[in-house]
C-alpha cells in the first residue's frame, strides 16, 4: 500500500502588496496561495508566443489555436532588437505593432503578460539587445546611469507604443541573478514611462537575488535542452522535472550563458530553491517544446512535455506558464537576430526559424503535444477555483533521487476532504519499467481512502489525475481510476473522465465499489442526494479530445459552486468534443475545423452526434479574421478533409553537394559552430521544387511537408532564405504562404551533408541514420504538399448531420 497523509498549508494566507495596495486592478487579486479573478480562485495557463516572429495577419488564428489549447493568459517578449534596430529608428508597425497585438489579444478574451527585457534573452542576438546598445560603453543591466539612460529610452518608446494599455502583468528583465536593486530600478522606470500591471514578475531560477514583494518569483522547468553541451548526459536538472517534489527553482536553466556572465564573479547560491512565503508557486517556463542548437538538437515528444506540466501541477503550480506554446520565424535583421557565436553567446541558434517543436509550429500546424496539454488545461478550466485552494502532500516513499526508476512517483492536492491524486510514469531517455501492484492509502482530515479495491498495475506512460472525494448532482465520488477532464452542465450534470491506458476503471460511490468500460455514453451514478453521470471517455480518443470553454455572448459567467468541492453549476457554454482534426474557436464560441470529423456530446441525450459544419472555406491570412463567412467557397482541389496528400513533389537536382563536408566547422566554449554562410553554399546541395500552379496563386494556405536527412537546410523563394532548419529527425513543414511564395517563383531546398564523424548531439534515431551512411549523410525522403480548407459552425447550427 502506497501511503500519504494530506498536510494543510504551512501557514496563513497572506495577501502581498502587489495587486491589493499597490497597482489595483477591479477584479484582480494575488495572494500566497493563488490568484483571485472577481473573488474566485483561478489557475491560469500562459502561453508566449512572439508577436514579432508571427506574421501579423496570422496573430489572430494563432490566438484560437492558443484558446483551443486551453491558454487564458498571452505572454510575450517586447524585443528591443526587434523594435530599434537603429537607434531612432523605433518601429512598431506591421509585424511589430505591439498596440494591436495587444488590442487583438484582449479582444478574444486573454489576459496580457508583456516581457519587456531591456534583456530578454529569448535565443536572440545579444539577448535582444540592438547592436548599438550591445557596443555602448555601458555597464550593461546595471544600474550604470548612462544604461538606465538607454533604458529609460526604449521604455519610453513602449510605453508611448502602448498608449495608456495596461495587461495582467509586467516582466522585468529576465534570468538576471545577483542585482535585485537593479529590477526595482527598472520597475521605478517601467512606472516613471507610464507603465503598470496588477502584477510585476521576474524569472526565480538560477538562484536568483529578487527583491521582496517586488516582484513575484516566476520558475521554469524542461526536460531537455540546447544549453548543455553536446557530449553531455541527461542532466539531473532536466531529470528533476519528472518527479513530484516542493522544489522549484531549476538551476540549470540558461546556465551556459549565466557561466558566461559571471566569469570573474563569485555566485551567491544561499537563495531557497522555493517559492516566498508571500507568493505562490508559479512557472512562466515550462518547456512547451525546445530550441535547436546547432551542437545539439533535443526533440522532446508530447509525453516529456506533458509529464513535466502534469507534475508541476501536482506539485501545486498556481500559475502554468509555457514557452514557447507558439513557434515563428524571427525577422531577418541586418546581421541576423538570431544567438550565435559570432555575438559572444555558447549557441549557434538558426538564422530564421524559430519553431521551438512548440505546440503550434512555425508554419501554424499542432503539434501533438497540443492535445497533450489541452486535456490538462481542460482540466484546470473546470476544477481549478477548488485545485487552486489544495495544497501538494508528498508521499511517505519517495524516490531516492532522479536515478530511481523503480519507485512510483506521484501526490496529493488535498483541502483534506477531497482532492486528486497524482501519478507520473514517464521519462524520455531511460525507460522506466511497469509498476507492479499499485494501491493507495490516502488519509484526510476525517477518513482514510484506499483505492483501488485490487491493485494495479502501472504502465510506463502513465500520467493520472483522479478525482477523490468529489460532489456533483449531490452524489458523493469518493474515488475513480480515471482522469478528470471536466464537468458538463445538462438536465443531469456530467462528470467527464478520461481513462488510462492498461489500468481498468473502477470508482466508488457511498462505499459501493464498481467497473465501468471506457465509453462514448455515460452510466448513471445515483445516491440519496441526487444523481450524476459519469462519461468515462476510452484512452483511444484522449488525442482527440476538445473542451470548448465559450458559448454565445462572449465567455461564459462566473461559476458558482454549492460549497467549496461541488460543481453543480458548470459554465453552460461548455461543449466536449472529439474530433481528430484541428478545431479552434473565438469567443463566440462558434467552431472552426479543418476536416468534417466533429462530435460533440449532448448531455441531455447522453451521447455524441455528428456537429453542423458548413463549407469548405480556404484558409489563408486574407480570411483569418473574418467571423461572418457564409456560404462555401471552392477549395483547390477538391475535397481534402482528411487532409490526404494532395501532390508528391520531386525535387530537381540543381547542383549537387560540394564534396566531403568536414566534421566541424570551428568551436566556440567547447561548442560546435555552425557552418558560415559561405562555406554553407559552398558545400550545399541544391534542389528546385517544381509546384503545381494551386500551390502558388494564393487561394489557400498551401504546407510544404519536407522529411529529409543532413545538417543545415535553407529554404528560398527567388534566391531569398525565408526558414531554415537544423536537421533533427523531425518533419520540417513550411507554410508557403507565409514564405512569400507568389505565381512564377522559384522555390528551391537548399541541404547541406552531415559528416559521419561530427559530434553534435542528435535524437537516438537520427544519431543511429548518420552512423550507417558512407562518409556524410544528405538524403530526400518525401516532399508533400497539403491544403487545410476550413469548415464552419453556422450561427445558427441545427443538430443535423453534415451531408
Amino acid at each position: 500500500m502506497l501511503n500519504v497523509a494530506h498536510h494543510a498549508w504551512s501557514g496563513p494566507l497572506r495577501r502581498p502588496r502587489m495587486s491589493n495596495d499597490e497597482d489595483v486592478r477591479p477584479g484582480v487579486s494575488l495572494t500566497s496561495r493563488y490568484l483571485t479573478r472577481d473573488g474566485v480562485p483561478v489557475i491560469p495557463v500562459s502561453g508566449e508566443i512572439h508577436y514579432s516572429r508571427v506574421p501579423r495577419a496570422r496573430w489572430l488564428t494563432r490566438l484560437r489555436q492558443m484558446r483551443a489549447g486551453g491558454v487564458t493568459v498571452v505572454a510575450t517578449y517586447v524585443f528591443w532588437l526587434h523594435h530599434v534596430e537603429h537607434r531612432g529608428l523605433p518601429r512598431f508597425d506591421g509585424n511589430l505593432d505591439l498596440a494591436a497585438f495587444f488590442d487583438l489579444a484582449v479582444a478574444e478574451g486573454f489576459d496580457v503578460v508583456l516581457r519587456i527585457g531591456p534583456w530578454c534573452h529569448g535565443e536572440s542576438r545579444n539577448g535582444g539587445f540592438p547592436d548599438w546598445v550591445q557596443q555602448a560603453p555601458v555597464r550593461h543591466r546595471t544600474d550604470d546611469p548612462a544604461y538606465l539612460s538607454l533604458v529609460r529610452e526604449w521604455f519610453g518608446q513602449i510605453a508611448h507604443a502602448l498608449d495608456g494599455r495596461s495587461g495582467l502583468g509586467i516582466q522585468l528583465e529576465n534570468e538576471l541573478y545577483d542585482q535585485p536593486g537593479h529590477i526595482v530600478t527598472l520597475k521605478r522606470l517601467a512606472r516613471e514611462a507610464g507603465m503598470s500591471a496588477p502584477l510585476w514578475t521576474a524569472t526565480a531560477w538560477g538562484s536568483a537575488d529578487l527583491p521582496a514583494e517586488e516582484v513575484l518569483p516566476l520558475y521554469g522547468g524542461y526536460g531537455d535542452g540546447f544549453w548543455v553541451d553536446a557530449d553531455a548526459p541527461w542532466d539531473p536538472t532536466f531529470r528533476d522535472h519528472y518527479f513530484f517534489s516542493h522544489v522549484w527553482d531549476d538551476p540549470g536553466i540558461g546556465a551556459d550563458v549565466r557561466r558566461l556572465q559571471l566569469q570573474g564573479m563569485r555566485a551567491d547560491r544561499s537563495h531557497p530553491r522555493t517559492p516566498s512565503e508571500l507568493f505562490p508557486p508559479a512557472t512562466c517556463e515550462l518547456g512547451g517544446g525546445m530550441a535547436t542548437a546547432y551542437h545539439r538538437r533535443p526533440r522532446p515528444a508530447a509525453l516529456d512535455i506533458a509529464t513535466i506540466a502534469h507534475c508541476k501541477i501536482g506539485n501545486g503550480s498556481a500559475w502554468q506558464g509555457y514557452y514557447m506554446y507558439a513557434g515563428g520565424t524571427n525577422p531577418p535583421g541586418d546581421h541576423g537576430m538570431q544567438e550565435s557565436h559570432a555575438t559572444g553567446y555558447p549557441n549557434d541558434m538558426q538564422r530564421l526559424g524559430y519553431d521551438f517543436h512548440a505546440p503550434v509550429g512555425e508554419a501554424g500546424l499542432l503539434a501533438a503535444s497540443h492535445a497533450a496539454l489541452r486535456s490538462q488545461h481542460a482540466f484546470l478550466a473546470a476544477f481549478g477555483s477548488v485545485l487552486a485552494e489544495m495544497p501538494s502532500s508528498l508521499p511517505l516513499l519517495r524516490p531516492t533521487g532522479v536515478e530511481d526508476s523503480q519507485t512510483l512517483r506521484w501526490a496529493l492536492r488535498s483541502d483534506g476532504t477531497s482532492g486528486f491524486l497524482f501519478i507520473a510514469w514517464h521519462q524520455p531517455h531511460v525507460p522506466l519499467p511497469v509498476y507492479r501492484g499499485a494501491q493507495f492509502s490516502v488519509r484526510l482530515d476525517s477518513a482514510t481512502l484506499e483505492l483501488p479495491a485490487a491493485p494495479v498495475d502501472i504502465p510506463p506512460g502513465t500520467l493520472a489525475r483522479w478525482p477523490l472525494g468529489l460532489t456533483l448532482g449531490g452524489v458523493r465520488l469518493d474515488w475513480a481510476t480515471a482522469s478528470a477532464l471536466t464537468v458538463l452542465a445538462g438536465p443531469v450534470p456530467t462528470l467527464v473522465l478520461v481513462a488510462e491506458a492498461g489500468i481498468e476503471v473502477s470508482y466508488s460511490v457511498g462505499g459501493t465499489v464498481a467497473t465501468v468500460e471506457p465509453a462514448l455514453s455515460p452510466v448513471r451514478l445515483r445516491a440519496a442526494g441526487g444523481e450524476l453521470d459519469l462519461l468515462v471517455l476510452p484512452a483511444a480518443v484522449a488525442a482527440e479530445v476538445w473542451v470548448c470553454s465559450d458559448g454565445p455572448g462572449g465567455s461564459p459567467a462566473p461559476r458558482s459552486f454549492d460549497g467549496p468541492r461541488s460543481f453543480d453549476d458548470p459554465s453552460p457554454a461548455r461543449r466536449l468534443l472529439l474530433s481528430p482534426d484541428e478545431l479552434s474557436w473565438g469567443p463566440s464560441g462558434r467552431i472552426s475545423s479543418t476536416g468534417l470529423r466533429v462530435q460533440v456530446y449532448d448531455p441531455a441525450a447522453r451521447g455524441f452526434r455528428q456537429l453542423t459544419l458548413e463549407g469548405p472555406f480556404p484558409v489563408h491570412a486574407d480570411l483569418a479574421d473574418k467571423s461572418d463567412l457564409s456560404g462555401s467557397v471552392e477549395a483547390p482541389p477538391a475535397d481534402s478533409a482528411d487532409k490526404s496528400d494532395l501532390s508528391v513533389i520531386i525535387p530537381e537536382l540543381v547542383r549537387a553537394a560540394g564534396g566531403a563536408v568536414p566534421v566541424a566547422y570551428g568551436k566556440f566554449d567547447g561548442r560546435q559552430s555552425a557552418p558560415s554562410p559561405e562555406a554553407f553554399d559552398e558545400l550545399a546541395a541544391v534542389y528546385r521544387l517544381p509546384l503545381p500552379t494551386w500551390a502558388t496563386d494564393g487561394s489557400a494556405d498551401t504546407f510544404l511537408h519536407l522529411r529529409w536527412a543532413g545538417d543545415v537546410g535553407q529554404l528560398r523563394v527567388d534566391g531569398r532564405t525565408v526558414t531554415d532548419r537544423f536537421w533533427d529527425g523531425s518533419e520540417w513543414i513550411v507554410n508557403l504562404r507565409d514564405a512569400g511564395l507568389h505565381p512564377g517563383a522559384t522555390l528551391t531546398l537548399h541541404l547541406l551533408p552531415l559528416a559521419t564523424g561530427s559530434t553534435i548531439s542528435l535524437p537516438a534515431d537520427a544519431r543511429n541514420r548518420l552512423a550507417t551512411a558512407d562518409g556524410q549523410l544528405l538524403a530526400i525522403d518525401s516532399v508533400r504538399l497539403r491544403t487545410h480548407p476550413l469548415w464552419r459552425e453556422p450561427d445558427d447550427p441545427t443538430p443535423t448531420s453534415h451531408p
